[in-house]
């Protein structure tokens, strides 16, 4: 086997023999009687059609009416049109499915607010509170086809607003909760949103940060926008437009626990999420029930090996791609994930480190940029840890440059923890 990277470098990690023959790209390729990974590359360029299939079938992707056609491509290969004639909803898959089963009892996603304040939710728990939240929205008179924004901190109530959103076959809009007043209305205004779930602020670093004087001020601009839903987060004291706006509490948790999954053509939009603006105006990357959540749940499968009973935890705002990303392939997966509302270094710079261990995280998806930071802390902030849950790292959004990637390989991974670099983009994923 070789030493050297083809473009250069040492190879510093390889799997060993449990990890090979454990893995779930390795079930894949033994499920389909390939010998090794070049022979997948060469079958599933070759014939995209057997391969999307065969993803669809290991993933456990179900379908009210099946397709007629995994893609059609008579249009060119620019404007393929996927699982031709099939009904589903990525929810079905995501939470339905699951109720009636050993999973409904497992947990979905546990969350820590920056205070220190946690909550582990099942997917039993998640599957009805989903249906509150779809019982909601169509009581407002929402319903498919229509755009809702998502303007509110990682609590646990966007992963509701999310979801519930993709059940009645509305569009989700992901925002960062950092925007200000003109990136809201941009892109508010762009998909013509009938709603906004918003909330009242967050915390960063111990001290409330408004959100609802943005989310009031974008709002008078938008002429769309009719709904506005109310997260109580920070205790801030704001105006509510009699009309316009309610509470999540006075509304949401009121509604009956079941709720009719919409059945959605395959190819029906399920989210418009926007690219950064870094070449010049931001653009809505538009997303289908079978496209990115499936895609999602296919790259954490076999990128980073996630399933049933594991932990993953990507550091990410709901506005960036990899938020929506964490939510359904974990959901679809079985797994659970994490989520964390708050600066990662406060109270100190062990706060990661300290909540890999409690809650025995599996997969940990980092940026450069803060390992970076850390770097500036030593090594005593994550020796003060237990991180044996931990497999993988994993990393994606920015290049690294090689001292930070050998610190975080070395020092904190301790040379046997690979960290997966994960490449794919808003529009493409």
């Amino acid at each position: 086997m070789p030493e050297q990277f083809e473009f250069g470098g040492e190879i510093v990690w390889r799997p060993n023999k449990d990890y090979l023959e454990n893995a779930r790209l390795t079930a894949f390729l033994k499920e389909h009687k390939l010998s090794d990974f070049d022979e997948l590359m060469k079958r599933s360029t070759e014939d995209v059609s057997w391969f999307t299939e065969a993803v669809l079938n290991f993933l456990d992707i179900q379908f009210y009416e099946p397709y007629e056609k995994v893609v059609d491509l008579s249009k060119g290969i620019a404007w393929p049109e996927w699982c031709v004639g099939g009904r589903m909803n990525i929810i079905h898959n995501c939470l339905d499915k699951y109720i009636g089963t050993p999973t409904e009892n497992k947990p979905a996603f546990i969350w820590e607010g920056e205070e220190g304040v946690t909550k582990t939710v099942s997917y039993g728990e998640l599957y009805r509170q989903v249906n509150q939240a779809a019982n909601a929205l169509r009581s407002l008179g929402i319903g498919k086809g229509d755009a809702i924004g998502l303007y509110m901190p990682m609590t646990p109530e966007i992963i509701v607003a999310t979801l519930s959103i993709a059940k009645i076959g509305g569009i989700i809009l992901p925002l960062f909760s950092g925007y200000g007043v003109s990136a809201v209305v941009n892109r508010l205004t762009d998909a013509d949103a009938k709603a906004l779930f918003t909330a009242d602020g967050f915390f960063r670093r111990g001290k409330p940060v408004a959100m609802k004087p943005i989310a009031d001020e974008a709002a008078k601009r938008v002429t769309t926008l009719k709904h506005m839903i109310v997260l109580n987060r920070a205790g801030i004291e704001i105006e509510m437009k009699e009309g316009r706006d309610v509470w999540w509490h006075e509304l949401i948790p009121l509604q009956p626990e079941e709720a009719e999954t919409e059945k959605t053509n395959a190819e029906d939009r399920i989210m418009v999420i926007y690219t950064s603006g870094t070449t010049g105006r931001p653009k809505g990357a538009v997303h289908t029930h079978c496209g990115f959540p499936v895609k999602s749940a296919q790259d954490m499968a076999f990128g980073t090996d996630v399933r049933a009973g594991q932990i993953i935890y990507w550091m990410t705002d709901m506005g960036w791609m990899m938020g929506p990303w964490l939510v359904f392939g974990a959901l679809i997966l079985g797994a659970a994930f994490f989520m964390y509302d708050g600066a990662p270094d406060f109270p100190g710079p062990d706060r990661l480190w300290d909540m890999v261990e409690r809650h025995k995280i599996t997969t940990l998806g980092i940026s450069p940029t803060l390992i970076r930071a850390m770097i500036a802390h030593g090594e005593e902030p994550f020796r003060k840890h237990d991180l044996n849950s931990m497999r993988f790292f994993a990393s994606t959004g920015e290049p690294w440059n090689p001292d930070p990637w050998m610190w975080l390989f070395d020092k904190v991974g301790e040379g046997k923890r690979p960290i997966i670099n994960y490449s794919g983009g808003t529009e493409i994923s």
